[in-house]
């Protein structure tokens, strides 16, 4: 079966759901939460640094953006391992607008800049742990995208949980098996 994923993520985890195409029809292959960090502070590296001493707080931040990266990765190899029976078309990260150009000092100086920092990180340790696993990686912008009418069904075959997050990245993953030949 042909298959891609999608991912919604969010602090320190994201949705996963994994979407195949079958006999001109698609079914829900996996569905499931993994996790992005392995210590709580790391959902937030940013605001975990936030009073700590500037080289200290680098040096925190940069530990928790290599931890997201790193576990982003060895989830995206369990995804790959669990799918090998599949033809694996690609995988959709669900992104929000970029991060303007600011340096660690204008991130932590203003706290809304942190949440922006952080809100970016997830999505990124996504694409890259893809990338690194050889995957064809679509990011797909979350602002204006459409639900697709089929996830309805979809969520009505696979049961709870079904909310906003699986649907969203059933709909990417349902972008990514229509562009990615």
């Amino acid at each position: 079966m042909r298959i891609a994923a999608g991912f919604k993520a969010h602090s320190g985890w994201a949705a996963l759901v994994v979407i195949g195409s079958s006999d001109g029809g698609f079914v829900v292959v996996d569905r499931r939460r993994i996790e992005l960090v392995d210590e709580v502070w790391a959902k937030q590296p940013y605001h975990a640094a936030e009073q700590l001493p500037e080289v200290e707080a680098r040096r925190l931040v940069q530990r928790g953006v290599a931890s997201a990266h790193r576990i982003a990765e060895r989830e995206m190899r369990v995804f790959v391992k669990r799918s090998a029976r599949h033809e694996i078309a690609g995988c959709a990260v669900i992104v929000g607008s970029p991060m303007p150009d600011w340096t660690f000092e204008q991130i932590r100086s203003v706290h809304v800049r942190m949440h922006k920092a952080e809100g970016v990180l997830f999505p990124a340790a996504l694409i890259a742990a893809a990338e690194a696993c050889d995957l064809n990686v679509v990011a797909v912008p979350e602002k204006g995208l459409t639900l697709d009418d089929r996830v309805v069904t979809l969520g009505k075959s696979a049961g709870p949980p079904w909310g906003k997050d699986q649907k969203t990245a059933a709909t990417a993953a349902l972008i990514t098996l229509a562009n990615v030949a």
